[in-house]
C-alpha cells in the first residue's frame, strides 16, 4: 500500500510483529484488559478468520469507550477499497451488507475516501468530535441512517502503512483524548491481525 507522508513522523517505524506489540503502552491491561487474549491469539501461527477476529475487535472498542456503536474495517490490499467486516446496524442497508459479509466502499480516482467515514483513512490521523456534523470532511448522513451524535475514528497503522480504521459512535460520555488513546491501542493490535490474513 502507498505511504502517507503527511503522518509519517508521528507513526513509529515498527519492523516486527513483536515491536508492534511492545508499541502498545505497558498500561494496556489496565485500561483493556480483554487485549491481552488477542495478543496471544495473534503469537499462534494459525489465527481465526478475520471476520472473528474483527468482531472481537469491535467488541472490545465498544465497551472500552462505552460507544453504542463501532464500525471495523480494513483496507483491502487488492485495490484499496475500504471494507468494514464488523459493525453496527445503523441503517436498513446494514442488513444486505451482513449478508454480503462485507460493506464495501470503493477508494476514489484521486485516492481519497472521503466524508468523515474516510477522514483518518485520507489523514492517517486519529481524531474525535462531539458535533459531527460541524467537521469539514462531513457531508451529510444518508436518507434512514440512526443519527451520530458524537464520532471518533482511528486509522489502523502497521509500520507506515493503513491497513484499516476503527470508528465509534453515540458514546454513554463525551469523547476525550483517553478515548481516543483507547481506540489506538486497539487499532495497534488490530494492525498485526490484518498484517498477518491479508498483507
Amino acid at each position: 500500500m502507498k505511504n502517507q507522508d503527511n503522518f509519517k513522523k508521528s507513526v513509529k517505524t515498527l519492523k516486527s510483529n513483536e515491536s508492534q506489540f511492545e508499541s502498545i503502552n505497558s498500561n494496556t491491561s489496565e485500561d483493556i484488559p480483554e487485549l491481552d487474549n488477542i495478543k496471544k491469539i495473534l503469537k499462534n501461527e494459525k489465527l481465526p478468520p478475520l471476520k472473528e477476529i474483527s468482531d472481537i475487535i469491535m467488541e472490545i472498542a465498544k465497551k472500552a469507550t462505552n460507544s453504542k456503536h463501532c464500525y471495523v474495517a480494513y483496507v483491502d490490499p487488492k485495490n484499496g477499497d475500504s471494507v468494514g467486516v464488523s459493525f453496527s446496524h445503523m441503517t436498513q442497508e446494514c442488513d444486505s451488507y451482513a449478508e454480503l459479509g462485507e460493506a464495501r466502499f470503493p477508494i476514489r480516482e484521486d485516492g481519497t475516501y472521503g466524508g468523515l467515514l474516510g477522514y483518518s483513512l485520507d489523514t492517517g490521523k486519529s481524531f474525535y468530535v462531539r458535533n459531527p456534523a460541524s467537521h469539514p470532511a462531513a457531508h451529510g448522513m444518508p436518507p434512514g441512517h440512526e443519527q451520530v451524535n458524537q464520532f471518533l475514528s482511528v486509522p489502523v497503522i502497521y509500520e507506515e502503512d493503513i491497513l484499516g480504521q476503527i470508528v465509534l459512535g453515540n458514546p454513554e460520555e463525551d469523547y476525550n483524548n483517553h478515548h481516543l488513546e483507547i481506540a489506538d491501542k486497539v487499532a495497534n493490535v488490530y494492525s498485526v491481525a490484518l498484517k498477518k490474513l491479508l498483507y
